[in-house]
């Protein structure tokens, strides 16, 4: 497969610190602190959002916070192998549901990256988080992101970023490596609109490894049909014409990019080492053998980074 046919992949495919602005920047930020609420209804923790989304999170753990966010269609379930052992190991481990996701509520509107970073905005505000260490998967990357330029850094204090599909999956004059958006919207309307879990069947395979049970492939299928079609279909548009390189370089902490060099989605050349060269000082990680879904396949060796990465080093 080409590197064209792979990055056409990477936009529609399975899966997929101090800022420079550290006032805060965005004129919404303190609206949002004042309307975000934690609640717990029916044993469920939910925190409402500034617009009345009930956003579902799971918390475990206590002392430093780490922000777990999914990539594409998936869920806070995506985490369970990370948000175990380190909030075994002394972190408070957050991960919620993004709307239109798992047992979040579906508004059928707000899948720009702009509203998905204000719902982070929300739920850092409303669990009152400081000192946070963001990991973010695929998708997950352009939350985070967004958030520090719309809402300043003073919560977070690293980055993790854990297969990038950024900076920009869409061909033009100035990126002619990405996917024709002609392709990108005939996948959404012919593809996804059509049939979504036989695509999620013809294509599951390359998110794993070839020892990846069918009891794990079975489960994260599942977890990606409980995202809304307005959400599968909406927030691919936004991953697929988000351009980040311009805020990239702009990023003033400290950041880990992890990524597989057998990463179909999103192939390394085009999107890690990208990311990485265009955060100063950013650290690149490239697992051998990993693909787009390493968080579940190479579980322990993720684990591990990032117990690394967020532990104080002694002076």
């Amino acid at each position: 497969m080409n590197r064209r046919n792979l990055l056409t992949n990477a936009a529609a495919t399975f899966g997929g610190a101090a800022l420079i602005a550290t006032s805060g920047g965005h004129a919404s930020a303190t609206t949002v602190a004042q309307k975000s609420t934690a609640v717990s209804y029916r044993g469920r923790s939910i925190i409402l959002t500034r617009d009345g989304t009930e956003l579902f999170y799971r918390d475990w753990g206590t002392d430093a916070p780490v922000i777990f966010l999914a990539g594409w269609a998936l869920s806070s379930d995506f985490w369970a192998y990370q948000m175990g052992p380190l909030s075994d190991a002394g972190f408070r481990c957050i991960a919620y549901d993004r709307r239109g996701h798992g047992r979040s509520s579906d508004p059928g509107r707000g899948f720009d990256y702009d509203s998905l970073a204000d719902d982070l905005a929300d739920v850092l505000n409303a669990l009152d988080l400081t000192g946070v260490t963001l990991v973010a998967h695929s998708m997950g990357l352009g939350e985070a992101i967004r958030y520090l330029f719309r809402h300043g850094s003073q919560r977070v204090t690293r980055l993790a970023l854990v297969g990038p599909i950024l900076p920009f999956p869409t061909k033009t004059p100035d990126n002619p490596e990405g996917t024709d958006p002609a392709v990108l919207e005939g996948f959404r309307r012919n593809v996804l609109q059509r049939d979504f879990p036989k695509w999620l069947d013809d294509n599951a395979g390359p998110f794993f490894v070839a020892d990846t049970s069918a009891g794990m492939v079975s489960w994260v299928k599942h977890m990606m049909l409980q995202c809304s079609m307005k959400a599968v279909v909406e927030c691919n548009r936004t991953v697929t014409t988000t351009d980040f390189r311009g805020q990239l370089p702009r990023l003033r902490m400290p950041t880990i990019v992890i990524h597989g060099d057998r990463d179909a989605s999103a192939p390394l050349d085009l999107t890690g080492r990208r990311v990485a060269s265009l955060i100063p000082r950013a650290r690149l990680e490239i697992y051998p053998g990993a693909p787009h879904g390493l968080p579940l396949t190479h579980s322990a060796q993720l684990n591990r980074d990032l117990l690394e990465f967020m532990t104080p080093r002694p002076r």
